[in-house]
């Protein structure tokens, strides 16, 4: 049996129609049963509908039971709705297979799903940036999202950048030699930067203590990226964390006026403020090559020297 696919768009509106066509074309040719939501292609101002449209939209992906629901795209949309989810449907969904996946503006209702049920959703592709580019999808991307769908993947790994040593060496605080360390049984969660620090303050942000945290973002400065990060800090959620994992920041420019401050520093700097591991170089963000990730699964991080590893096994 084909493994079925719900394709619908909670937050922005899908302007590149041409990308969206692709991706739904390249999905169906991977083998897979394609069902797009009959509002995927509305619009409404910037959105993808009104909000109860897009509500509506969330909670027929929950009861398609599709084996994956792909957001169409990011953008904006989700936090202005997330008072009006439907979470027993959504976390019941969860239960009986369905993985909720995606990125970006997503991490808004990935992060209220955990705190509102603890129910597991994955941080990976959209359809139009990921599968309906104008060349090949990225293989390592596709291939992570085979291993999802088709309940194989057991975890991840990657190179940690050189630099990243020294952090290590430098946070260090934790059992174990810097070049080598597990923490294992911790809760991975996290995503979109901006979107996380929106989050604080509110109901919608979870609670995890001994977590860990991993971030990303497109077009935000390494400063605006360190002030972000310094709302999660004064707001102590950093310091509840046992390690916290920089994915991809992207799609930003450099300035005269930064006079040498980069996003290393920034990294740096966040080492310096807390006793979790901080590290770098996670293939995740609004790039191409990008793993798939369980937000809200307990998993094991172990490092050996520049290798890092996020593992999960099966449930």
């Amino acid at each position: 049996m084909k493994k079925h696919i719900y394709i619908y768009s909670p937050s922005s509106a899908v302007r590149d129609k041409a990308s969206f066509k692709r991706g739904v074309k390249r999905l169906q040719t991977l083998g897979y049963e394609v069902e797009v939501d009959a509002d995927a292609l509305a619009s409404h101002q910037r959105f993808a509908g009104d909000d109860a449209t897009r509500l509506a939209a969330i909670h027929r992906a929950a009861a398609s039971g599709a084996d994956v629901a792909l957001v169409s795209r990011g953008g904006y949309g989700l936090s202005r709705i997330l008072p009006g989810i439907n979470y027993k449907a959504v976390a019941k969904s969860i239960g009986k297979g369905t993985h909720f996946v995606g990125l970006s503006d997503f991490t808004a209702f990935q992060m209220a799903v955990l705190a509102k049920t603890g129910a597991v959703t994955w941080a990976g592709p959209a359809l139009g940036c990921d599968f309906g580019t104008a060349a090949a999808p990225d293989d390592i991307m596709e291939a992570c999202f085979d291993d999802l769908i088709t309940g194989q993947g057991e975890g991840t790994g990657w190179k940690l950048p050189k630099h990243a040593i020294t952090l290590i060496a430098d946070g260090a605080s934790a059992t174990g030699a810097a070049g080598q360390f597990n923490i294992k049984n911790a809760v991975l969660w996290g995503g979109n930067l901006a979107m996380l620090s929106s989050l604080v303050g509110t109901p919608y942000l979870p609670v995890v203590p001994g977590g860990i945290l991993f971030l990303e973002d497109i077009g935000e400065h390494p400063y605006r990226v360190e002030r972000m990060l310094t709302q999660l800090l004064h707001a102590g959620v950093l310091a509840q964390q046992k390690a916290v994992i920089f994915g991809q920041f992207t799609g930003f420019k450099a300035v005269p006026h930064d006079k040498g401050f980069k996003l290393p520093t920034v990294v740096a700097w966040l080492q310096s403020q807390i006793k979790a591991r901080v590290l770098t170089g996670l293939p995740f963000g609004h790039v191409a090559t990008k793993v798939l990730l369980p937000v809200g699964r307990q998993i094991t991080l172990a490092v050996e020297g520049r290798d890092a590893f996020l593992l999960w096994g099966h449930p």
